[in-house]
């Protein structure tokens, strides 16, 4: 019995290492736990996503709590992620796969006699929050919250579904994924990283696939362009979060997969799922209050608290009302629309821009992959709204149309002033264009780009 999936799983996880059926994957994540001491902190560093997935399995057997590092952190966010979560050991699974046989001692010379985790609710996960708007915090999951949290996204999973998951398992969003799609029994397919030509392939055999809008953007590019891969496509459901999907996004996933259902969900790496959407707007499916603007969430699936220098800060609640610094609108029929978080306003002009309004905008226009709406310091407007666009080169969009995009649908002071173009946009481990790393770049006028 796996504790996290809540009984003996009965899924099959595939990738391009190896197939494990549920006995196997049973047997690696036994063989993992003997690694560990029960209840203890513990890092794991490198390796694919099967060994990821199977060690983080059996820390979780063994009653601990497990940070996935993110192999594409500066030094100085690892030695900071380090520094909080002060873990008790840091396993190197590149070198632990490449033995021969497992260790049968714990590379800290520290107990590795398994014992069942204790009759309380431990700590099982150390997520990090995205890095899209500032350094990497930790945090402390417990195993009841995700637990409540798979039974609140409800996809209807069966043993016949497999779900593809394409990203890195350092981002809560993919771990998350494929933990879910076990705990109903479905198959999982892991690719260790983004690619949307190895997605749109592997999607011949899934049902199922968590993604960020911009990688459903590119997935479905890479259909558009492939007839073959987009007519063997079996995808039934496309689960999409980190980001607000707009309309012509939804669109074309209507057009170049007829009859795949789009669910959206919102959230947040402190407060797990908040909100899901099938079809029509966002319904919490938690309690969620707005005061001013500003998003407070109450809920049996929020985090324990944050880890500085490996102690425990217990989140800051009022009457167990917490938020996070997002804001929303919460409509008069119960729905909840999203503006994003108060980090990403601009203040130009005296006028406060958020940039995710902008940058729905242009997402959609023809030529454009990806957009990230940002500031750049100017002496008189404080600051200037500027469009990163990560362009198509095949189909390069013009500065003059995404203007007259942006006449059509934003008041003047939120078009952007200063327009920037760039082959990819950097991003954190879940796929999310990295705000902070672009706004701290573009502030001291290193940020590479061409103009538009």
């Amino acid at each position: 019995m796996l504790p996290i999936l809540g009984r003996s799983p009965a899924s099959r996880v595939a990738h391009s290492d190896a197939t494990l059926d549920a006995a196997e994957l049973l047997a690696r994540a036994r063989g993992a736990a003997r690694l560990l001491r029960p209840g203890s902190r513990v890092a794991l560093d490198g390796g694919n996503a099967l060994t990821r997935l199977t060690h983080f399995l059996g820390a979780d057997l063994a009653g601990c709590a497990a940070l996935l590092l993110e192999p594409t952190w500066t030094e100085r966010e690892r030695s900071a992620v380090l520094a909080d979560a002060a873990p008790h050991v840091v396993l190197d699974l590149e070198a632990i796969s490449r033995e021969i046989a497992p260790p049968r001692t714990c590379p800290t010379s520290i107990s590795c006699e398994i014992a069942p985790p204790p009759p309380q609710n431990p700590p099982f996960y150390l997520p990090t929050t995205s890095g899209s708007s500032g350094r990497p915090k930790v945090l402390i999951r417990s195993r009841d919250s995700w637990l409540r949290s798979f039974d609140a996204l409800d996809l209807g999973l069966t043993q016949q579904d497999r779900v593809l998951i394409p990203g890195p398992l350092s981002s809560s969003l993919f771990l998350f994924g494929a933990l879910h799609a076990l705990h109903a029994g479905a198959d999982v397919h892991l690719l260790d990283r983004w690619s949307a030509h190895d997605a749109a392939t592997a999607a011949r055999n899934a049902t199922t696939i968590h993604l960020v809008p911009a990688m459903l953007a590119a997935l479905l590019s890479t259909l558009e362009r492939d007839p073959v891969l987009r007519t063997e496509c079996a995808l039934r459901t496309v689960v999409c979060a980190g980001a607000r999907v707009d309309l012509e996004l939804e669109e074309r996933l209507g057009k170049v997969l007829p009859g795949c259902e789009l669910v959206e969900y919102y959230g947040s790496a402190e407060h797990s799922l908040i909100a899901v959407r099938r079809g029509g707007r966002l319904r919490p499916v938690v309690d969620v209050e707005v005061r001013d603007t500003e998003l407070l969430v109450r809920s049996a699936l929020t985090f324990d608290g944050y880890l500085d220098n490996g102690v425990l800060v217990p989140p800051s609640t009022d009457q167990g009302w917490s938020a996070v610094g997002d804001r929303a609108i919460l409509h008069e029929d119960g729905s909840l629309e999203v503006l994003g978080r108060a980090s990403a306003v601009i203040n130009t002009g005296a006028r406060l821009v958020g940039a995710e309004e902008v940058e729905s905008v242009l997402r959609g226009a023809d030529g454009v992959l990806d957009v990230l709406v940002s500031a750049t310091p100017h002496p008189r407007f404080g600051e200037l709204v500027t469009a990163v666009v990560e362009v198509d080169p095949a189909a390069r969009p013009s500065r003059r149309d995404l203007r007259a995009r942006a006449r059509q649908s934003l008041e003047p002071a939120k078009r952007p002033r200063r327009w920037l173009a760039v082959r990819e946009l950097p991003r954190t481990a879940s796929g999310k264009p990295a705000r902070a790393l672009v706004a701290e770049q573009l502030r001291a006028g290193s940020f590479e780009a061409e103009a538009l």
